[in-house]
């Protein structure tokens, strides 16, 4: 538990400095199983954990100029994609990913929020996956941190730790880690822009491409807004390959791409996965994502280095 707050109390030093003007006040709070965060007061996204859910995930993920979420609960086609969340089809023949409980869930034990008002807000969780009347074969640990550095950006930060507590085995999948499922307004196939680090744009550009970040963005009502996900430079198979559809879904996974068509964790070997979520108003160019990103790689080298001096060596 010491070591979990004081990474905990470093996240937060580190999420201080992205470098934007007029910082948002924000505050946390637990009510009826979920995480509410609120960004001047203003709903801004939920953490939702109930034990009948799939996985925990956030919803709504509301947009700075409209306070709508730019993030879709569920929609068709494949309406199991809620909104922005973490889950793996696959896993020792179980499915923690698409609907049917009996099949696996992501039981989240019940987080505890850390800091819970200012210019950023944190909270831990710990979940457990597991098929129903069978034990648990993983056990995460996960840290989230929220900051809104400006009245046009809100931004998350997710870090997650599995431990297995079996020997596991990942099959090939598209169905995996960190995701986000945008509204259909904002989506490509209603004229919207998905575009990566390397101006690669649209599935056909972006899919199956390895890239650090990808951003989706679109206009309703005349007011455009969008979401990027960063992929943390010390992940394991940086930068992951993208799993990336028209119709407003994206992933930074390797599963779909794995040597061998699969991926083995021996009990106790864990594996360290963040990402950081900018949700932004204007499109990619006006919210001046590579600039973030720039930041965002400087940030993970400056909290790397922290983790040094205090764990006394190297670190993930």
């Amino acid at each position: 538990m010491k070591r979990i707050i004081a990474l905990a109390a470093l996240l937060l030093a580190a999420l201080a400095p992205v470098g934007r003007s007029e910082p948002q006040e924000l505050a946390a709070r637990l009510e009826d199983k979920q995480v509410v965060i609120t960004v001047a007061n203003q709903l801004f996204t939920c953490y939702k954990f109930a034990d009948d859910q799939k996985y925990p995930y956030f919803y709504p993920v509301n947009g700075p100029l409209t306070s709508d979420s730019v993030t879709t609960e569920t929609s068709e086609p494949y309406p199991h994609h809620h909104s922005l969340f973490f889950g793996c089809d696959r896993v020792n023949g179980g499915n923690y990913w698409q609907e049917a409980n009996a099949r696996g869930q992501i039981l989240s034990q019940g987080p505890r929020i850390i800091r819970d008002s200012g210019q950023r807000i944190m909270f831990t969780d710990r979940c457990l996956w597991k098929q129903p009347d069978k034990d648990p074969i993983i056990e995460d640990r996960r840290w989230i941190a929220v900051a809104a550095p400006s009245q046009t950006l809100r931004v998350i930060d997710f870090r997650i730790t599995l431990n297995p507590l079996v020997d596991v085995e990942i099959l090939k999948t598209n169905h995996s880690l960190f995701s986000a499922r945008m509204v259909s307004e904002l989506s490509v196939a209603s004229g919207g822009t998905l575009i990566n680090a390397e101006g690669l744009t649209g599935e056909k550009g972006t899919f199956g491409a390895a890239s650090a970040w990808a951003d989706y963005s679109g206009t309703r009502d005349g007011k455009t807004e969008g979401l990027a996900i960063f992929q943390d430079p010390r992940n394991r198979w940086f930068p992951s390959k993208w799993f990336t559809r028209d119709y407003g879904f994206l992933s930074p996974t390797p599963m779909y791409w794995l040597e061998g068509d699969k991926l083995n964790l021996s009990t106790g070997e864990a594996l360290t996965l963040s990402y950081r979520v900018i949700v932004h108003a204007g499109n990619h160019e006006q919210a001046d994502i590579p600039a973030l990103w720039t930041e965002y790689a400087k940030w993970v080298e400056e909290m790397s280095q922290r983790m040094r001096s205090r764990q006394g060596g190297p670190t993930q």
